[in-house]
């Protein structure tokens, strides 16, 4: 029978016929695993162990596959002298090991069959025995794609929520639908299978279920199941949501800012939104002084849901009202809000008393305004700086110097930013006040020189000079300023000059002293001189006495002290006179370069007594 064919159950009962009948006589043993499971592309070895009585040899083994039309095909003829393979499909694929076990390289899914080894003991008859050789395919992961194009919660149809599919698996698995973790049941939700030319499989599911609004929120997958070694295994899909489609439950309006704080010259946003999917068509009203709705969608972003509101004033306060259009059931809904814009306006200040202000006088001013809003005032002066609060500032004494300028901030506390300004100018009016001339002023004769004369009045005044000269008046506000400019001549010198400042309210004028400084100079050469001079006395009258000291003729200490202001007559005494012709001139230059007077006693003869 070597290479020959031969029908499976004629040599499985011809086979068994004889091992019955050997085995009661000889038993004839043959051992081979029922099954054995590889995947494909691995190596399959099936063993096949025989026991002959007496430990007798073999006659031959023989291996065989049983084909799709349950056939027996041989593999291979084995004696004890050598091994004849036959020329079948498996040739370059199978291979016998010492053991004579059958292994096969690489399994494809057409090795999913039985294989028989039949063993022949001479006198101890025939006997054979089969395994099963099991091929799989681990699935590839499972594949999902949910519905592209979104689901409504209206559609009549049950719908097609996600497809999944899963390749090249051997034997074909199965597959299950789950939303979120739990499992489907579903008879809408059927597998397809198809062989592929390489034997594998492909399967493929689609999930048909109605949908609500709260699947918005579903996550669904599927799995694939196979069986592996007698153990059931799973590969799952990734988590997908569907685009369910839905009308809209709510819808707001809402201010952005919060209505509360708009105020003039802001930009204010109007949001309006719907839990709908997809979101509706919004449009924006607004209720005009004839209790209308006017019509501001062409106001509104081309995306639909926002109004923006520039630069709002006064006006711009009502109620809105916007509503939506749900497209998928055409459904309305609408939701209305007031805006309410902050504003401060009519801000007046008022001057008492109104007509004309006087040196010396108070002043009283109030400021006013209108809001819908608690209002708070500050004053400042023309330099920012805060001089008083509240609705009224009283201004005493004033003065030119008294600012002129005055600020009223008026300010809404619970509506940040929102504030105006009123300015009103608070005139003092008197005469003239010359605040700065320049005298005395050191001058040559012959030279010219520049006297400057300044003054504060209001109203304006006007500066005259009591000498001629090229005149410059500089005026700033309430202050004038006159700078002249004049050669110095000797009348110049002796008479000065006189600034006068003048306005409908009065005259002020200032005398301007002009000193030369040549008879200055002459002076203080004077002053300097009688100082040496002095310097030279008292330096002299040093050195007599240091010099007396070193020789002993003044005694120190206390213990030794000795008047010597008493003239007595003796003859060691030694008397130093220090006169000076010119006493009083000295006294009087001393006096002018030290400040200070000499007494009348000091101003005669002087006289030191020196005694032992």
């Amino acid at each position: 029978m070597a290479g020959g064919r031969r029908p499976a159950g004629l040599a499985l009962g011809w086979g068994c016929c004889l091992l019955l009948c050997c085995a009661a006589a000889s038993k004839l043993e043959i051992s081979m695993p029922a099954e054995v499971e590889v995947e494909v592309g691995g190596t399959a070895r099936i063993e096949c162990n025989f026991y002959t009585p007496e430990n007798a040899s073999y006659t031959y083994i023989d291996w065989f596959y049983v084909d799709r039309s349950n056939r027996q095909v041989r593999l291979y003829h084995i004696t004890a002298r050598d091994v004849l393979e036959d020329d079948t499909d498996y040739k370059n694929r199978v291979s016998l090991g010492q053991d004579k076990s059958l292994s096969i390289n690489p399994v494809t899914v057409q090795d999913n069959r039985t294989f028989v080894c039949q063993v022949g003991a001479g006198s101890y008859g025939v006997g054979e025995n089969s395994t099963e050789l099991r091929v799989y395919k681990v699935p590839q992961t499972p594949e999902i794609e949910p519905n592209s194009g979104g689901i409504s919660v209206h559609s009549t149809e049950i719908p097609e929520i996600a497809r999944c599919v899963s390749k090249n698996a051997f034997p074909a698995p199965n597959i299950t639908w789950h939303k979120n973790g739990e499992q489907l049941h579903s008879e809408e939700n059927q597998v397809t299978v198809t062989r592929e030319s390489s034997g594998l499989y492909t399967v493929s599911s689609a999930l048909y279920a109605p949908v609500t609004r709260e699947d918005r929120l579903a996550r669904y997958h599927c799995t694939v199941h196979y069986l592996l070694r007698g153990q059931s295994h799973a590969l799952e899909s990734r988590r997908v949501k569907v685009n369910v489609f839905y009308p809209a439950e709510t819808l707001t309006l809402q201010v952005l800012p919060s209505s509360a704080l708009v105020k003039e010259g802001d930009n204010v946003t109007l949001v309006c939104e719907a839990d709908g999917n997809p979101p509706p068509v919004f449009s924006f009203f607004k209720k005009n002084q004839l209790d209308e709705w006017q019509d501001l969608s062409s106001l509104a972003e081309s995306e639909g849901g926002i109004l923006n509101l520039h630069d709002v004033n006064k006006s711009s306060s009502g109620t809105y009202k916007c509503q939506s259009l749900d497209l998928d059931d055409m459904s309305q809904k609408e939701e209305a809000v007031d805006l309410v814009v902050n504003y401060i306006e009519g801000v007046r200040v008022k001057t008492e008393p109104s007509s004309i202000v006087r040196e010396g006088e108070t002043v009283k001013l109030s400021c006013d305004a209108q809001s819908p809003v608690g209002l708070q005032y500050q004053w400042n002066n023309e330099k920012g700086e805060m001089v008083g609060d509240g609705r009224q500032l009283t201004l005493e004494n004033v003065s030119f110097e008294t600012s002129n300028t005055f600020s009223c901030k008026v300010m809404a506390p619970s509506v940040p930013g929102l504030e105006q300004s009123k300015k009103v100018s608070v005139a003092v009016q008197g005469k003239p006040r010359i605040v700065s001339i320049s005298s005395p002023l050191y001058v040559r004769q012959d030279e010219f020189v520049t006297l400057s004369c300044k003054a504060i009045a209001f109203p304006p005044p006007t500066v005259k000079w009591s000498i001629d000269g090229t005149a410059h008046e500089y005026k700033d506000n309430q202050h004038v300023a006159s700078n002249l400019t004049v050669r110095v001549s000797q009348d110049l010198l002796q008479a000065g000059a006189m600034c006068q400042v003048s306005n409908e309210l009065g005259v002020s004028e200032k005398h301007i002293q002009l000193v030369d400084q040549k008879s200055t100079a002459e002076s203080q050469g004077v002053i300097i001189v009688a100082i040496i001079v002095a310097i030279l006395v008292v330096a002299v009258l040093g050195a007599v006495i240091y010099f007396l000291h070193k020789k002993g003729k003044i005694p120190c200490g206390r213990a030794g002290k000795q008047d010597i202001t008493k003239p007595e007559a003796r003859k060691d005494k030694i008397v130093v006179e220090v006169k000076s012709d010119k006493l009083s001139e000295e006294a009087g230059l001393l006096q002018g370069a030290n400040g200070e007077k000499r007494a009348a006693a000091d101003q005669s003869e002087k006289y030191i007594d020196l005694r032992n």
